[in-house]
């Protein structure tokens, strides 16, 4: 609806400032869309659609050749270019389809799930795209994925959509910090008994608990303690085998959220029941 490929039923809403359904041709005007399978014909080459595109927004073909020089640059395609795209892998693909989806300099650029069913490798070179995207070029993305480190990864902002409603929507430390504190846990050589003096009362220790030769520390920020624990245990002659920090996932939000885990892997992504969505935002 967003895209403003369907109309809306009810409801209104708007995409950089103009109601999708009043004027929904000045929405398309102003985005760029890369849905989750890429629509590029295999007997053109890259430089070919990136033309015809830039010519269907009403670009003179010298504004077009420009703006394809442009995009060539933004997605370092190079020379695969002047190929047809039947030769590229799933990865070269994703970038021209970006490429494409920025033809017109989009206020705003809608991605559905961009690296399903890429190798992890072709998902990294997507991801730096994206990120390079928003930090270089100042484009607001609205990114809907399965994969929860990516949204952790790339966004500013993130919402988890359960059953059709927004169940719950922050940065992703907002959105961690919910379902619970960070968990330092040191496993002790020694006898661990003097742990717990050496660490109560430490500034930013919540809590502190014995299991056997580990001790368990809880904390709002494990990553501005971890050291000072450290310090600490050192300093009462308690000898550390190890010392792990263990911080909230956006996969312990979702399961807090939801009830479900989410399952991915590298060629398909579903939940448990199939109803959840991951959105995530990446904000300029």
């Amino acid at each position: 609806m967003l895209c403003t490929l369907l109309a809306p039923t009810s409801g209104t809403a708007t995409v950089a400032g103009i109601d999708i359904v009043e004027d929904p041709g000045a929405v398309r005007l102003r985005i760029g869309v890369a849905l989750q399978e890429a629509a590029l014909d295999p007997k053109q080459t890259g430089a070919e659609l990136l033309t015809l595109q830039a010519k269907l927004f009403g670009f003179s073909s010298a504004d077009a050749h420009r703006r394809r020089l442009e995009l060539a640059e933004v997605v370092d395609l190079g020379d695969a270019l002047n190929r047809p795209v039947s030769t590229y892998s799933g990865g070269m693909k994703r970038r021209l389809d970006l490429a494409v989806a920025l033809v017109n300099n989009p206020e705003v650029l809608f991605l559905d799930e961009p690296t399903t069913g890429l190798d992890p490798a072709s998902r990294q070179l997507v991801w730096e795209e994206v990120a390079r995207l928003n930090r270089e070029l100042g484009t607001t993305i609205l990114l809907t994925t399965q994969y929860l480190e990516e949204a952790d990864t790339l966004a500013d902002r993130v919402g988890i959509i359960d059953h059709g409603r927004l169940a719950v929507e922050g940065t992703p430390a907002e959105l961690k910090r919910r379902v619970g504190n960070d968990v330092i846990v040191a496993t002790i050589d020694s006898d661990p008994t003097g742990a717990r003096s050496a660490l109560e009362g430490l500034r930013g220790v919540e809590a502190v608990e014995l299991h056997d030769r580990e001790v368990v520390v809880t904390a709002r920020d494990g990553a501005a303690v971890i050291g000072p624990v450290a310090v600490a245990l050192a300093d009462h002659d308690v000898t550390l085998a190890n010392l792990s920090l263990r911080t909230p996932t956006l996969d312990d939000v979702f399961l807090d959220v939801t009830g479900t885990r989410l399952r991915t892997d590298d060629h398909h992504s579903t939940t448990e029941p199939d109803t959840h969505d991951t959105t995530t935002e990446v904000l300029r």
